[in-house]
């Protein structure tokens, strides 16, 4: 084999190698400014059906770790049958992790875990079909537990009404967020390739979740 031909077999693995680079950087600098990150409304609470659910549905989308986590999610539903079941017990995990927060339950580090978790399921994206799907929903829940904690504390100390739409609007987002990962990759990528696609995506959220653990650490 010739030079020539090593670098074309190198090709795809040195873009997914550029791609997580980026990824990386991206990732630190989002972490490292003082986000609107996790805190819709600038941190105010919630007070009406209106403010709870655009908040509830801006939390995934501008918590860049929320984001990530909920977008591998998705992916990682399509190694699965049935299909649903991973997104289905992260979502009602992260609904009860809020529920711990608003009942002054604390879990231990979340910002670390929530990180941490991130890097978790990029490895499983690159060895997913060594795992059954217990042990992976199992894990979905344990990590949606600490999400879900994460969402709570910007509803902390409102009423019924926007307490109710912000949860209405974490839960749609996210599952929306999933569902389309999921759609993407069943309809977009040739089957023959499926697992070398999402063994690439898992790397490259390996590289993400390596990036928002730095920074929670150093933080």
């Amino acid at each position: 084999m010739n030079l020539r031909s090593k670098m074309k077999d190198l090709t795809p693995m040195l873009r997914q190698l550029r791609v997580s680079i980026v990824l990386m950087v991206v990732a630190v600098m989002a972490l490292a400014t003082p986000a609107l990150a996790h805190h819709p409304f600038g941190g105010a609470t919630p007070n009406n059906w209106v403010q709870g659910l655009l908040s509830g549905m801006g939390h995934p989308v501008i918590g860049p770790d929320h984001l990530v986590f909920t977008l591998l999610v998705g992916v990682l539903a399509t190694r699965f049958k049935p299909g649903w079941a991973v997104p289905a017990a992260f979502l009602l995990a992260a609904l009860a992790g809020t529920g711990l927060h608003l009942m002054s339950l604390d879990l231990p580090a979340p910002e670390f875990i929530i990180s941490l978790s991130v890097l978790i399921f990029g490895v499983l994206a690159v060895y997913g079909n060594r795992f059954n799907i217990a042990a992976v929903a199992l894990l979905a829940v344990l990590a949606g537990l600490f999400h879900g904690y994460a969402y709570g504390e910007a509803i902390v100390g409102a009423s019924m009404t926007p307490l109710l739409s912000y949860l209405i609007g974490f839960t749609v987002v996210q599952g929306a967020i999933a569902a389309s990962a999921f759609w993407i990759i069943q309809r977009g990528i040739d089957p023959s390739q499926l697992g070398q696609r999402l063994r690439y995506a898992g790397l490259v959220t390996c590289g993400a979740g390596a990036a928002f653990l730095s920074a929670v650490v150093l933080s």
